[in-house]
């Protein structure tokens, strides 16, 4: 599965990584193919392009701020606290297989 994440905490510092990462590694993992944009202290790194969004199966939007969702009309969009990723990334990674059905 073709997955796209942003990840986003209300100080844009460490959690913003340590959620890239721990999505990067549980991707990997359980065999998908995840690029994952982050909106942190220091701006948006790692950018979710037009390509990335017309060839994505689901898009996980992990953060606890706002986050412009508007670019991936027509996508399945999944919202979770950042705290979730946090905790168990394999599992929400896995729930959203089990989801979409893929």
């Amino acid at each position: 599965m073709k997955i796209l994440a942003i990840t986003a905490c209300t100080a844009g510092i460490a959690h913003t990584y340590i959620a890239k990462e721990k999505l990067e590694n549980a991707a990997k993992e359980l065999g998908d193919y995840i690029k994952v944009e982050t909106q942190g202290s220091i701006g948006v790194e790692n950018e979710l392009t037009p390509e990335d969004i017309r060839g994505a199966d689901v898009v996980l939007i992990s953060a606890d701020i706002r986050v412009n969702k508007e670019r991936f009309a027509g996508k399945p969009v999944v919202g979770i606290p950042i705290s979730m990723v946090m905790k168990s990334p394999k599992g929400v990674i896995s729930k959203i297989h089990e989801k979409l059905g893929k």
